[in-house]
């Protein structure tokens, strides 16, 4: 894939995933998410935002909602240790359909422990892909994972996982994303923000029930990458409504 196309994936990744640059932030110390509203007037919202993510998913209102939309087209892949998480970005053609409006995936990223809860359950680790329109609206599509098996295709990954911050090295044998994600899932859906300064909110979340299996030893090996926990906090809710 040519350079420039690279270059394209990588600012759209970067910018989906809301790790503005100009200012430093992190998951320790002082510059750990208590603080992010302070470090940077962009990153406000961090602070005074009341549709903020992550969230304790609990009492969801039952609907009918239809069954998701995904599309998949194999792809090369990059990875990259980016300082607060491992991200992958991917190239286009993956594509989830919501309300009548086509989100192309940019990008999938991890978080150790999980961010979002279900009925007060947290999860070892949790993927989080990043959709973003034509129009600049972002969508997230949140995977949990729990210890069990070896999960093959979090392996495709991790052979490659890089183990400090720096350059994006392309995957040998990409991530077979439909095989990672289980088909016909249910899901929940709320109105959120992104979990990374700058905070923004009207993102779109879509965080599926069911779990799938990666061993002790590959959550193990993101934890050793990142040497400390990169999970946001719970956010109130404050009246939000959730939906299954």
């Amino acid at each position: 894939m040519k350079n420039k196309l690279w270059i394209a994936i990588m600012l759209a990744g970067s910018v989906s995933a809301g790790a503005a640059e100009h200012a430093h932030w992190g998951y320790e110390g002082q510059e750990d998410p208590a603080h992010w509203g302070k470090l940077s007037p962009d990153f406000s919202l961090c602070e005074t935002g009341k549709n903020q993510s992550p969230v304790d998913i609990q009492g969801a209102l039952k609907t009918h909602h239809a069954q998701l939309k995904l599309a998949f087209q194999p792809g090369a892949q990059q990875i990259i240790n980016n300082g607060h998480t491992v991200q992958v970005n991917v190239s286009q053609g993956n594509t989830l359909v919501l309300d009548g409006k086509t989100f192309t995936m940019q990008q999938f990223h991890f978080h150790a422990p999980s961010e979002n809860e279900i009925d007060g359950k947290q999860f070892p680790l949790e993927a989080h892909f990043v959709y973003k329109a034509d129009d600049g609206a972002l969508t997230v599509l949140a995977l949990m994972f729990q210890a069990g098996k070896v999960n093959p295709q979090l392996a495709h990954a991790w052979n490659q996982l890089p183990a400090t911050a720096g350059e994006p090295a392309r995957l040998s044998t990409p991530v077979d994303i439909q095989a990672l994600i289980p088909p016909h899932a249910n899901y929940y859906r709320f109105s959120g923000s992104l979990t990374t300064p700058p905070c923004s909110e009207g993102v779109s979340w879509l965080v599926l029930d069911k779990p799938v299996s990666a061993s002790a030893e590959q959550i193990d090996q993101f934890r050793s990458v990142m040497h400390h926990a990169n999970n946001r906090p719970l956010q109130p809710l404050n009246g939000r409504v959730i939906v299954d």
